[in-house]
């Protein structure tokens, strides 16, 4: 698209130095104009504001290890794609791990960052595979990465209105009621085994 080719490690300093810029934009309370001085992107005596009308998240897609460990140090959200993913619960857990590690060395509570899934599918008669099965099945599997992983928000790619419909009304409510359920019934665990869990859980908001 025109911009400027860089290396692995190149682009993850950039993303760094952007996100830094985008936040001292938005923060209109700190004196002072904005100076930052990157390498790849660099303000200087620059306004702040205008002021965001609501809050506005900074969501990373990151599948290696240098980008999670920003996410964890300086982003809002992991948008941890199914496409790359051979085994989700194992590629889930080793995000989560990468980035809860870097945000705890950031000074961050790794449960600010915001765990997302962004994932094909579609829905099938009987099980065909991850996301490939009727909507019960779906609620089964999603609820896993809700529960073990702290997924909070997921995103079904794609434009069939009658995937969408089915996600928006038939899944996510079931999986809204299976959520609570669990953790009801978290609460009939031993103290440890509830703390664990809860420690890794995300929110209960499931973007459509």
């Amino acid at each position: 698209m025109g911009g400027v080719q860089r290396t692995p490690a190149e682009s993850v300093r950039a993303l760094s130095e952007a996100i830094e810029i985008i936040r001292g934009i938005w923060n209109v309370f700190s004196p002072g104009m904005i100076r930052i001085g990157g390498k790849h992107y660099r303000v200087s005596d620059t306004m702040r504001g205008p002021q965001p009308a609501h809050n506005i998240s900074i969501w990373v897609p990151a599948a290696r290890r240098h980008i999670r460990q920003l996410v964890g140090r300086k982003a809002d959200g992991w948008i941890s794609e199914r496409a790359w993913m051979t085994d989700v619960g194992e590629k889930l857990a080793l995000g989560n791990r990468i980035i809860d590690e870097a945000a705890t060395e950031a000074g961050r509570d790794p449960r600010d960052v915001r765990r997302i899934f962004d994932h094909h599918g579609s829905f099938g008669q009987a099980r065909c595979g991850f996301l490939q099965d009727p909507p019960a099945q779906w609620v089964e599997m999603l609820l896993l990465s809700v529960i073990e992983h702290g997924v909070s928000t997921f995103i079904l790619v794609g434009d069939d209105p009658r995937a969408i419909q089915r996600f928006g009304g038939e899944v996510t409510p079931a999986l809204r009621e299976a959520v609570t359920r669990d953790r009801q019934a978290a609460g009939m665990r031993t103290k440890e085994e509830t703390k664990t869990k809860v420690a890794r859980k995300g929110g209960e908001s499931y973007l459509l």
